[in-house]
């Protein structure tokens, strides 16, 4: 279908207007404002198609023309912004959550993520501030599969009040997965909680949002007696301790109750009046849902389990098959320069 010069040049100047304001209202820092440019202009790819592909081309030429400083109006990032505004057709939802996120994270979850988990995502990422590198990472993860709807063996439910009980669910993920400890038959539990503490950050975010350290192999003396805890934290939004012991086995009914003892000493002798009941982690190598849930039954103190999963070496046919550090280096430049501008 030919395109009528008239129509085309007053969507084209139409856009530069929206272009105009937006950029104004950007220099104050509105990431929401040019989300809902970048949806108002996928809008009117959409109402315009039926012109075809050369629409968006000569688009995308014409916007570059006006703003040649401007980077973001590719044919490609043209055509994520008709997908955008696909996928949220209602402006309204559009600016309550997901115009809050950077254009890249928008990206990648388009690209990534179905739209039955995309909200998850997406309130995920608002709360914990994750940048594109995290995010992608969390999905390469499973984060949802491993948060959302894993099936989670605790007695939170009986232990805590709630709303308590439902957030320290909501913060338990099974399994955990530590890709940055490689696993090892030798390795044993100190080990193990050694490297763990060596790459705190990347511990940590696994963990979660809200998880302190506050030290390994913790010592308490209880009854004249020297008790180490294997990792201690506090959780800032549960406000309480949160004591998480390590096992390279599957899981035993007496791990439960050794850790039900430690937190009955971290509530004795370290919980502050203000603070919340404490509450343990087992992380075991593996686990049998229903004994756990027995083994837990009868547990006072709030405790989860759940299986920790850690990276398997390599063959060292394959290892040796991988790309370098500067194989991907040049790649990465080479896509860069060949793409251009993306966003």
């Amino acid at each position: 279908m030919l395109i009528n010069n008239n129509e085309y040049f007053e969507i084209v100047e139409n856009i530069k207007s929206q272009i105009h304001a937006a950029q104004y209202k950007a220099v104050l820092g509105a990431n929401v404002e040019m989300l809902t440019l970048y949806w108002n202009i996928g809008k009117v790819i959409i109402d315009n198609i039926k012109w075809g592909n050369r629409f968006v081309e000569n688009l995308s030429r014409d916007i570059k023309a006006e703003f040649p400083k401007a980077k973001g109006y590719s044919v490609r990032n043209l055509t994520y912004m008709r997908k955008f505004a696909e996928s949220y057709p209602d402006i309204e939802i559009l600016q309550q959550g997901v115009a809050k996120l950077p254009w890249r994270n928008n990206i990648t979850l388009m690209d990534k993520i179905d739209k039955d988990k995309r909200e998850w995502y997406i309130k995920k990422n608002l709360e914990n501030g994750w940048n594109n590198v995290v995010l992608i990472h969390q999905i390469e993860m499973k984060l949802y599969e491993r948060q959302a709807v894993a099936e989670k063996v605790s007695n939170f439910e009986k232990a805590l009040p709630s709303p308590q009980s439902e957030l320290a669910k909501e913060t338990m993920k099974d399994p955990y997965l530590f890709d940055f400890v490689e696993a090892s038959e030798a390795k044993v539990e100190s080990e193990i909680e050694t490297e763990l503490v060596n790459n705190i950050t990347k511990f940590l975010l696994e963990l979660g949002r809200g998880f302190a350290f506050v030290g390994n192999q913790y010592h308490m003396e209880v009854g004249g007696q020297d008790f180490y805890l294997d990792l201690l934290f506090y959780h800032l939004n549960l406000r309480c301790f949160i004591v998480i012991e390590l096992k390279t086995t599957a899981f035993k009914p007496e791990y439960a109750g050794k850790l039900n003892f430690y937190l009955s000493a971290v509530d004795d002798m370290l919980k502050h009046k203000t603070d919340n009941t404490s509450i343990g982690l087992l992380l075991c190598k593996e686990k049998n849902n229903i004994i756990a849930e027995y083994a837990l039954k009868e547990i006072n103190r709030p405790i989860g389990v759940s299986e920790c999963k850690l990276i398997e070496k390599l063959p060292s046919e394959l290892e040796n098959a991988l790309p370098s550090v500067e194989d991907i280096e040049k790649r990465i430049k080479s896509n860069y320069e060949i793409e251009g501008e993306t966003t």
